[in-house]
Order: structure tokens, then sequence, then C-alpha cells
């Protein structure tokens, strides 16, 4: 069996794999189009899920499994996938811990008014009416209360927060004090002193938040998204930013990346930029190794129960 990568993990990986699989021949490239020939010629192919087109799928004869090194699939070619029959899965999941410590990050440094002290600190300036503020007791409305949302709500219980999530099934999730469906979720906006976002890219998530449901947040409340840029229409955002509909918007992702030199977003005191790295961490390869190391585990023996296995129709 051949499995093709068009990417390069740490040598320690790469011999971790090949010890645990002997009988397979593991081919690992910096990019698809250094790995061509492999890639033709291989059974299984691991990708960041960027790199994909649907001329490469057409061509790879042998093609029978994709195993997508992160979360976003936005970029993928489903319909040649749902047309071959083949195997898709991701790393859901894996982003949990860091994105939650992120999320948890922001808010603790909006209520701090962090960013405030950092500027007095940089010009020498003791001034002690710097506003504090707390977590506990506050409101954080999470759309998308799956791991990732799961983990921000359970920190959140720690800080004695109240926890609001967002699902499409409204069935109730551990450590949601409520579930809303996305189809009725606004009558829990203007409890929210934060509403965070960790929706994935689907026709359904996109410009789900408009100026509607920015409209009904408190004028003191915080927008942090840390899933999609296209949940909502920056240019709505922007406006509402302006006009002080609420207080400030945390952005680890945006429509357009990366976000383009001389954007308003840069300029804007009551905007946090941050270069979509919410979910980075030292240990994200080994953790997506884990993962897909238990599935070729499957794959191997031929079993069908796979982690992660994406809805081709949904994109999720």
């Amino acid at each position: 069996m051949n499995i093709t990568f068009s990417l390069l993990p740490s040598e320690h990986l790469q011999k971790k794999i090949q010890s645990e699989f002997p009988g397979v021949s593991f081919h690992f490239s910096k990019g698809i189009d250094h790995a061509k020939e492999a890639f033709m010629d291989s059974e299984v192919f691991v990708t960041f899920g960027e790199d994909l087109t649907p001329e490469w799928i057409i061509n790879a004869p042998k093609l029978k499994w994709i195993m997508v090194m992160s979360a976003g699939l936005e970029k993928m070619p489903f319909k040649e996938c749902r047309e071959r029959g083949i195997l898709v899965t991701n790393v859901k999941g894996i982003h949990k811990i860091p994105m939650a410590e992120f999320t948890i990050g922001t808010m603790l440094q909006h209520v701090k008014s962090m960013r405030q002290l950092w500027e007095n600190e940089a010009i020498d300036l003791w001034d002690r009416k710097v506003p504090m503020g707390e977590l506990h007791g506050k409101t954080v409305l999470i759309l998308g209360a799956g791991a990732i949302g799961g983990e921000i709500a359970r920190l959140a219980k720690a800080f004695g927060m109240n926890t609001f999530g967002v699902n499409r099934s409204g069935r109730p999730a551990e450590y949601m004090d409520k579930i809303f469906t996305v189809n009725h979720f606004h009558d829990s906006i203007p409890e929210a002193d934060f509403l965070v976002s960790v929706l994935p890219s689907t026709k359904e998530t996109q410009y789900l938040l408009t100026g509607r449901e920015i409209g009904l947040m408190k004028k003191e409340a915080a927008f942090i998204n840390i899933g999609r840029g296209d949940v909502i229409n920056e240019d709505v955002l922007h406006d509402a930013l302006k006009n002080g509909t609420i207080s400030h918007a945390y952005l680890d992702v945006f429509e357009e990346e990366p976000l383009p030199k001389g954007h308003a977003f840069w300029m804007m005191e009551n905007v946090t930029v941050t270069p979509h790295l919410s979910g980075i961490t030292k240990k994200y390869l080994p953790r997506a190794f884990e993962i897909f190391e238990r599935n070729l585990n499957k794959y191997v023996n031929k079993e069908t129960d796979f982690e992660n296995t994406v809805n081709l129709e949904r994109g999720y």
C-alpha cells in the first residue's frame, strides 16, 4: 500500500509511523506538486486539505481515502470524492484545547483591560482608574456547541460564567446551561456578554450573522471569531464597530486571508486582529497523527468505523 503526504512532519513522527506500519510505503513531501508521481500511485493521501483540485482526484485511479490533517474542509473537492466513493476523514477535535484556551485568554484580556494596561506601560503611566471587570457571572453564547465549543464552556464554568450554546439539533450538550438551534438563538443574544463563533464554513453558516444579530447584542458585549471569517459580512461588522453597536471584536479569521494591509480592521481601536493561529500549538501534528494512526490501523484491518468520517454531502 502506498501513502502520500503533501506535508512534511518531523523526522520523529515519520519514523514512528513507518515502524508501526512496516508493510506500508510512505512518501513524505512538502506540497502536492513535489509528490505528483507518488500521489497518482497512492491509495491514501494525507493533506492539510487546501491543495487538492477536482483534476487531482479524477486522475488518481487508486485513491480510496483522503486524511485531512485539519478540521477546515471548505477547499475540498467533495463532488469528485462523492462520485469516486472516496473516504474522507479529518482531525476534528484536536483544536479544542488550544482554541478554548485562546478564547478564555481573550475574554480575560477584555474584562481586565489588558490592551489599555499594555499601552500605559509603554509610556510609563501609572493609572489605577483603568476599569477592572470579572468573567464571573458573565454570559458567553457559543455558536458551535461541538468539541471546541464544549471545551470553551467547560473552562468558562470554572470562572463562574453562564454558558449558552448553539447547534443544529438543539440537543443538550455538556457544560452548556442552555442550548439553542441555529434557527432559534436570537432571543439569547441580548443576554450575552461575549458572542463566540467556532463555526466552520458551510452553506448553513455563511453569513449566519447579519446586522440584525449584531444589533441585538449589548453595547458592552464583545464578538470573538475563531471559526471562519464568512460567518458575518465584514462590512456589516465594520459598521457595527464604527457606530459603537458593540464594544469590541476579537478576530482570528477573515473572509480574505491574510488580512490585506491597509484593511480598516488593522486601524480600529475596538478590533483586535490575530493571524488565524488560535488552533496552533506544538502539539498539533502529534495529536493529528494519533487520529491518523488509529484510522490507518482500521483501514489496514478492513474495519469501517473510522474516526471523524466526513459527510460528503454536508461538507463536514
